[in-house]
C-alpha cells in the first residue's frame, strides 16, 4: 500500500469515533443556544433530568418545560467540553460546563441510542 494512502484510511478509522461524538456535541450546542425545542426532539420518551436538587423522570413535553424555565433564567452564553465517555455501543455520556448570566454550572449529558435519558444540571463547584 502506497503511503499516500495512509492519509484517507487513518480518516476512514477515526470516522465512526467522531460521529459517536456528534449526538453528544448536537445536545451541548442545543443547550448553549438555548433552542428547548430542537433539543426536546433528542429527549427519550421518559428523561431523567436534575436540575440543582431537584431530581425527577419526565416525559418529553414535561422535560422541554422545566428545561425552558431553567435556561429562561439563566440565559446560556457558552458551553465547553469537559470529559466524553463512549462506552462502546448505544450509551455516551459529556460532562459539559455550562456559562450563563448567572453563573457557570456542570452540566452532564447520558445518551442511549442517540436519545437523551438523562440530564443533570448542578452549580459548578471548582474553578
Amino acid at each position: 500500500m502506497k503511503l499516500s494512502y495512509l492519509p484517507s484510511v487513518i480518516l476512514l478509522l477515526l470516522l465512526p469515533l467522531a460521529s459517536m461524538a456528534d449526538g453528544i456535541d448536537n445536545v451541548a450546542n442545543l443547550l448553549k443556544a438555548g433552542n428547548t425545542k430542537e433539543l426536546s426532539k433528542l429527549f427519550a420518551p421518559s428523561i431523567e433530568i436534575t436540575i440543582m436538587d431537584s431530581e425527577n423522570t419526565y416525559s418529553q413535553t414535561q422535560a422541554a418545560v422545566i428545561l425552558d424555565k431553567f435556561l429562561a433564567k439563566n440565559k446560556p452564553k457558552s458551553i465547553k467540553s469537559l470529559h466524553k465517555v463512549n462506552s462502546g455501543g448505544n450509551y455516551h455520556f459529556g460532562v459539559y460546563l455550562l456559562n450563563t448570566d448567572t453563573g457557570e454550572f456542570r452540566v452532564a449529558i447520558t445518551l442511549k441510542d442517540n436519545s437523551v435519558v438523562e440530564l443533570k444540571i448542578e452549580d459548578e463547584k471548582v474553578k
